[in-house]
């Protein structure tokens, strides 16, 4: 089985996540189908249908995330190197093009949160970035075309 590579704080997040699915929502979900049931004939029943599929999401959820976190392996960003892009790096970056300034966090593909600034390193720019160094460009294809990255600054947060 493919390993999961997380930071501590991606780890940490996957299991809030499931401890919140396995207790407090698996309830809530329960209780839903418990009172959906109650209303009578099953066969015709669209709230009965919908508990039944919001169960089975959850579960399916919580499979997932049990099945990941066994697999985790959790690296430590404080050993990880400053002088490359690399997972757990903050990577500081001006477009070639339009000069902006922008930072990214390159996280693992769980712990991906675009509003905080963490990417995936799976993603075309993390995978552009990952393993570049200080004034190295990466030249990336996005949807929107081509963009030139270079490297300013690489730092852990």
């Amino acid at each position: 089985m493919e390993r999961v590579i997380l930071t501590k704080e991606g780890y940490e997040k996957l299991s809030q996540e499931l401890n919140y699915l396995a207790g407090k929502k698996r309830r809530e979900v329960a209780d839903m189908l418990e009172k959906a049931r109650a209303h009578g004939d099953l066969r015709e029943n669209a709230e009965y249908d919908a508990a039944k599929m919001a169960k089975q999401q959850l579960e399916t959820r919580i499979g997932m995330l049990q099945e990941r976190l066994a697999r985790a392996e959790i690296v430590e960003i404080s050993d990880v190197p400053t002088d490359k892009a690399l997972l757990g790096m903050t990577i500081e970056m001006r477009n070639e093009d339009s000069q902006e300034i922008i930072e990214y966090t390159l996280v693992s593909q769980d712990e991906t949160d675009f509003a905080a600034g963490k990417i995936s390193i799976t993603s075309p720019i993390g995978k552009g970035i990952l393993g570049k160094m200080v004034e190295e460009i990466a030249e990336i294809t996005i949807p929107a075309g081509m963009i030139r990255l270079r490297i300013l600054k690489i730092f852990r947060k």
